[in-house]
């Protein structure tokens, strides 16, 4: 289901997302090339896509960041976005995950808030509630009350069970409406509905919408950037490439364990063994020597 403005009623036709050219009547007729579908796309939905993700994050510069980051990624993939059951909805969550990304904390562009316009009491207190909703509570509010999808739908973008997305509906509902002013009678569930869409419309529309890109220069930055990321990817490769040539060029051809390096070894006991013989001990040896050589026959017992 293409989203719908929010702010607008939810019976509103929602603009065509692509447009055939008209041809020459002595011509064949001709289908819409890629880039007139892509710009269709854009001018169709990039102005209601900027108001919803101003509802997710209150930033005006983020949004529209987003808004930009999810077209130039729609037409880096339009062969697979082109033949999208709903290529509206597919732009719309790229949108929805870029400007929800916990990293933005850690920018310097965003550690001080964005210039607001809703200087209505009742506005600023609407997106307040809204904003301290946890992501997917906030998420799951403004894709069901906001634009206008069924809960199934909803369950389905949002990545959750029916149930789930039910009971986050039922939660955001109860939490934003117990801090607007005008929530005094209790109201029944479609009439919640009703308000919030109504609210959140007009919330949206009180923002101005920032200064978008054209849809050419959407393309021709994601193109760009497709081509920077080829070429760094290339590049990388054949340094990757180089390094493994020049490994096995310098490399020895067998592995030469390394000496290990002199240190001086401490408490080795003394060398074992016999002593050095003293000059008393050779004059023995000697004498003893010549003894056993030219001494005195042995003794040799007798028979009697």
């Amino acid at each position: 289901m293409a989203p719908t403005d929010p702010g607008t009623t939810r019976d509103q036709p929602t603009p065509p997302i692509s447009s055939v050219p008209t041809a020459p009547a002595d011509s064949t007729p001709l289908g819409p090339t890629p880039a007139d579908a892509f710009d269709a796309l854009y001018v169709g939905l990039a102005t209601a896509l900027f108001r919803q993700t101003y509802l997710l994050t209150g930033r005006p510069n983020l949004a529209k960041e987003s808004v930009e980051r999810a077209f130039e990624q729609a037409w880096q993939r339009w062969p697979e976005v082109a033949v999208d059951r709903d290529p509206a909805g597919w732009v719309r969550a790229a949108s929805y995950e870029y400007a929800m990304s916990p990293w933005h904390r850690l920018r310097r562009a965003h550690r001080r808030p964005d210039p607001q316009s809703a200087a209505d009491p009742g506005s600023r207190a609407l997106l307040d509630a809204l904003l301290d909703l946890p992501p997917a509570y906030r998420r799951t509010l403004l894709l069901h009350d906001g634009v206008g999808l069924g809960l199934p739908d909803t369950a389905a973008e949002t990545e959750a069970s029916t149930a789930a997305a039910a009971g986050r509906l039922v939660t955001a509902r109860a939490a934003v409406t117990e801090r607007m002013p005008e929530s005094t009678a209790p109201l029944s569930p479609d009439e919640e509905s009703a308000l919030l869409h109504e609210q959140l419309g007009t919330l949206a529309h009180a923002q101005p919408v920032a200064a978008l890109l054209t849809p050419h220069a959407v393309r021709t930055s994601s193109e760009n950037k497709a081509r920077l990321w080829t070429q760094a990817a290339i590049a990388l490769t054949a340094v990757l490439i180089g390094l493994a040539g020049l490994t096995m060029v310098t490399a020895p051809p067998r592995y030469e364990a390394p000496p290990s390096p002199a240190e001086q070894v401490g408490g080795v006991p003394p060398r074992g063994g016999p002593q050095r013989l003293t000059t008393q001990d050779l004059e023995m040896q000697r004498k003893l020597d010549d003894e056993l050589v030219h001494g005195p026959a042995r003794l040799v017992p007798q028979a009697r």
